[in-house]
């Protein structure tokens, strides 16, 4: 079926879009948009579910260095069924998942009901997870899998000793506690939240600390060794402590910037404690290991995410919760329902 057929078919879909005025501004709306408003790739989707990240809400509010030129549709993650692959790679009507890369970004996300892109973004859905599960995952869900099997990768296994989890309480963070503890990880979760300490622990947090108690801390080159291996979802001044205090041979997998993306650390965690210090770009992943962290989050039992770790919430919500999670207010997933 080609574009023509497709615009035919349905000549406006419905979206969170979000448009520049004047004096430098971005106000969003849902509306319909013309099919015509999304770019040429070979695969088409009808988008069942979203969900919101921590760079959606950026990309709702303006920000250039996420998003180029508006108007835009946000949202780094989508969950569908495809209408046409002119590849032949998919099957009408087959389940799929597209997360990161360059949806949402400058490319119209998942925040609108179609979706146009390349054939190499595209993931069939893995038996073991529906459409609306693998969104209470998402982005986050696949970043925090990425991470473990980074910490795995360099031999950092559960019998080895704690792993910490700074930013616990935040997408990534939360599903990081999760993923750990159900594959038998002892969990330290970090958190701001200490009101939280319980939601963390229904995730499997084996400890709750302040991150204050990372952070506040002697200026040395080395501290006392508290973990053998970390996520690091927030960066900055954190990802610093945390390296400076991790054990011999551990290994800490870093994610997140919130704190900054400055990193003044010192060289002797590297070269006297053997310290490794690993990058995650979930964006940007290569076919073969993005399969194979799909693959891990279809394996893990669902049912033992707490009943209300993931809210349902429709496009109309969207600008709220944009609102709560930039003033950093967000506790477990928000999945965006078509």
């Amino acid at each position: 079926m080609d574009k023509k057929n497709i615009e035919m078919k349905k000549e406006t879909f419905k979206a969170f879009l979000v448009k520049e005025k004047s004096g430098g501004n971005f106000v969003s709306d849902v509306t319909e948009v013309p099919v015509s408003f999304l770019p040429e790739h070979e695969v088409m989707i009808e988008v069942k579910y979203s969900s919101l990240n921590y760079k959606d809400a950026l990309s709702a509010s303006g920000n250039k260095g996420v998003t180029r030129n508006y108007p835009h549709i946000p949202g780094v993650d989508a969950a569908g069924v495809v209408l046409e692959d002119a590849s032949g790679n998919f099957a009408e009507g087959q389940k799929v998942i597209v997360t990161g890369q360059d949806l949402g970004s400058n490319t119209p996300g998942g925040f609108g009901s179609l979706i146009r892109v390349p054939k190499e973004w595209v993931v069939a859905l893995p038996d073991g997870l529906d459409l609306e599960t693998s969104m209470k995952y998402g982005t986050a869900g696949f970043t925090a899998m990425y991470g473990v099997k980074r910490l795995e990768r360099e031999s950092i296994g559960p019998e080895d000793g704690k792993v910490l989890v700074t930013g616990a309480t935040g997408g990534v963070g939360s599903l990081a506690v999760f993923f750990l503890a159900e594959s038998g990880y002892k969990v330290i979760a970090a958190t701001g939240k200490m009101d939280k300490a319980d939601f963390l622990k229904k995730l499997g947090a084996s400890e709750v600390i302040h991150r204050k108690v990372i952070t506040e801390v002697k200026d040395s080159f080395l501290l006392s060794r508290e973990w053998n291996g970390a996520i690091e979802t927030v960066g900055g001044e954190m990802l610093d402590a945390v390296i400076r205090q991790t054990n011999h041979d551990g290994a800490v997998a870093c994610c997140g910037n919130i704190l900054g993306h400055d990193l003044n650390t010192s060289i002797y965690p590297f070269i006297l404690r053997g310290v490794s210090l690993l990058g995650i770009d979930s964006a940007i992943c290569k076919m073969p290991m993005r399969l194979k962290i799909w693959d891990s989050i279809a394996e893990i039992e669902h049912n033992k995410l707490p009943e209300h770790y993931a809210r349902k919430v429709g496009l109309n919500d969207l600008q709220k919760e944009v609102d709560i999670i930039l003033k950093g207010g967000q506790t477990g997933r928000v999945v965006v329902e078509h």
